[in-house]
């Protein structure tokens, strides 16, 4: 017994060691680079495509608004994270009670495996694509790929490639705009101007929750916490600050660009032709003028990249929100984190096996994640206005009435989405 109870705790991690395994790699890179490969993941694709080949340009005032939502909701959890040394998990348990804070703390969780369902998903549909794998095999194989990589912490020696074949399709997107017609008067207007065309709410929903993504926002304030400025004194964590914003602001403005790309190409293609999305592979075509024959392809092995890359960050912030639980940093080698990397990863591979529909499993797993939101942010405004939790570093009268009109918006979209 004694032996197994040895194998059991060297599988998912025993004392804790002080490192993070994977985090490493993000910290050097960009936290807000970590958030920009979310913006090209299997459910951005799905949203997006689905968004401009169902209602052409006019719901790119999506895109604008939930990129506007995520620079504000970004930097303030890196603001948390730099100013207390604690991640949004940690400080929720802390400061809030155990009861209150497990159930936000628990829809959190379940928001990090809708994220995770989607992007296992998105490689599945990618690995049939290339090599005729079902979709459920195809599943398993992504998820353990990604175990195999994180658990392992190898995917320290092979993220940066990942980002940049994800990365270089994105760009691709960008540059078919030149290739394409495009209306560019009819986009501007429609990047600024609210519209609600019958039938759009559930795509308003996942746009939404494509962007500004709930996981995102506790593992962006663990990777910076991890780095402790808050011990280095006010002088540096001023500058951090400063530094972090710009950050965030060009890696948000590059994801806006790439999202309204998608949009965009979809809106040329297939709108203008009556065509609507409901299949990733059908979608391939928008890149077949800049890469030509081979675009499915390519498409394809990016998609799965993105599935592959953006599963694993989706895992650590599955680890950070289970380790926050119990008022600890996201360690790969600990038990609390591992157990929660796991348990996500095989709660998203289950439903993956019983989804019959896949494109339309992607666009509401995005949905959900707009659920979800609300409770994120108004838990954001509680904790960063606070001057118990902040200190001197606690909200402007001006960042917090922006946080809580954001949290109103959102869970105004949320309900008339739900009524309607």
């Amino acid at each position: 017994m004694e032996r197994i109870v040895q194998g059991i705790r060297s599988r998912f991690g025993g004392a804790r060691t002080g490192g993070h395994g994977g985090l490493e790699i993000l910290k050097s890179i960009g936290p807000g680079l970590l958030v920009t490969v979310g913006f090209i993941d299997p459910g951005n694709w799905a949203s997006n495509m689905a968004a401009g080949s169902q209602f052409g340009y006019s719901l790119l005032w999506v895109v604008t608004l939930s990129t506007i939502m995520l620079i504000i909701l970004q930097h303030n959890a890196a603001h948390l994270g730099i100013a207390t040394g604690q991640c949004l998990a940690e400080a929720t348990t802390a400061h809030l009670s155990k009861p209150v804070s497990r159930l936000i703390l628990a829809s959190a969780y379940l928001a990090t495996v809708a994220t995770a369902l989607a992007e296992v998903l998105g490689g599945a549909i990618a690995l049939k694509m290339l090599v005729g794998l079902p979709i459920p095999v195809g599943s398993v194989v992504v998820a353990v790929a990604s175990l195999v990589l994180l658990m392992s912490s190898s995917y320290k020696r092979v993220e940066r490639w990942i980002i940049a074949f994800v990365s270089l399709i994105g760009i691709s997107f960008l540059l078919e705009l030149a290739l394409v017609r495009v209306d560019w008067a009819q986009s501007a207007v429609a990047w600024v101007t609210p519209s609600l065309p019958t039938g759009s709410l559930a795509i308003v929903m996942s746009v939404l929750g494509a962007v500004v993504m709930p996981h995102n926002l506790f593992l962006h304030s663990e990777v910076i916490q991890s780095q402790h400025f808050e011990a280095q004194g006010d002088d540096v964590v001023h500058e951090r600050l400063q530094h972090e914003f710009v950050d965030t602001l060009f890696s948000m403005g590059v994801g806006w660009a790439i999202n309204s790309a998608m949009v965009i190409l979809a809106a040329t293609t297939f709108y203008t032709h009556g065509i609507v999305v409901n299949d990733l592979a059908k979608a391939a075509a928008t890149l077949s003028p800049i890469l030509g024959t081979a675009s499915t392809v390519i498409f394809a092995v990016a998609l799965l990249f993105a599935g592959l890359s953006s599963s694993i960050t989706a895992a650590m912030a599955a680890g950070t929100i289970s380790a926050g639980m119990f008022g600890e940093e996201y360690d790969i080698h600990d038990r609390h984190s591992s157990i929660g990397v796991v348990a996500c990863m095989v709660a998203a591979t289950l439903v993956c096996l019983v989804v019959r529909d896949t494109f339309q499993g992607l666009v509401l797993s995005q949905a959900l994640l707009s659920l979800q939101l609300p409770i994120t942010v108004f838990l954001q405004v509680y904790l960063t206005s606070s001057e118990r939790v902040m200190g001197r570093w606690k909200n402007s009268t001006a960042t917090k009435v922006a946080l809580i009109v954001i949290g109103v918006l959102v869970t105004v979209i949320d309900v008339v989405g739900l009524v309607g």
